[in-house]
């Protein structure tokens, strides 16, 4: 199994990323799909996460209303769109694959597979 996150930068504040991960080795249509970040020096946190058919969604109150997270499961991909960045959000982005239904889906241990992060460094 591989994830590939990708699509990471530098960006001024206000500003817009959108994140990508590709996923091979898995039967991608069959997992909820995660996004979660790591600032330096602070543990990894949930972001959004995505249910196996893309019907459901559920983000972290500090990117409500300004993060996307959808999925193409045609492409094995899964996207996060990034608007209104600021200085809080710089961190390492990271995909995760899970079989969990929906509760505890924000808990990082639930996730089986994981890529490696994509930097996002927002500039003030």
């Amino acid at each position: 199994v591989q994830l590939q996150a990708y699509g990471g930068g530098l960006v001024q504040a206000g500003g817009s990323l959108r994140l990508s991960c590709a996923a091979s080795g898995l039967a991608f249509s069959g997992y909820r799909m995660g996004w979660f970040r790591q600032a330096p020096g602070k543990e990894r946190e949930f972001v959004a996460h995505i249910s196996a058919n893309g019907g459901t969604t559920a983000y972290s109150d500090s990117v409500k209303g300004r993060f996307t997270i959808s999925r193409d499961n045609a492409k094995n991909t899964v996207y996060l769109q990034m608007n209104t960045l600021g200085p809080e959000d710089t961190a390492d982005y990271f995909c995760a694959a899970s079989r969990i239904i929906l509760s505890g889906a924000r808990i990082p241990s639930n996730y089986l597979y994981w890529g490696k992060g994509t930097l996002v460094t927002v500039s003030s």
